[in-house]
């Protein structure tokens, strides 16, 4: 027997939501990262975006926290991620 709470969704929208991409800390990245999520979620709030090196410097991990509208927009979100390039790792 199931009950509601077994398909209720993991997550209520809308609802703030981090998006982290993790890539060489190139001049670009960032910029690459927040027009992939900007086509998906457009208005991003001021301090929506930051950004932390590696420990050495070689990499770099971007997180834009988006006003998530559905699990379909999160959803084509890390399609797009993942699928540039210069995305190693999406979470």
């Amino acid at each position: 027997m199931s009950s509601a709470a077994d398909t209720a969704p993991l997550l209520q929208f809308p609802c703030d939501f981090p998006i982290k991409a993790m890539g060489m800390d190139t001049d670009e990245f960032a910029a690459q990262v927040v027009m992939i999520i900007r086509r998906h979620a457009p208005d991003l709030r001021e301090g929506a975006i930051t950004q932390r090196p590696s420990g050495k410097g070689r990499y770099v991990s971007v997180t834009v926290t988006i006003q998530a509208q559905s699990q379909a927009q999160l959803d084509a979100i890390y399609r797009d991620l993942t699928a540039c390039p210069a995305v190693l790792m999406a979470l």
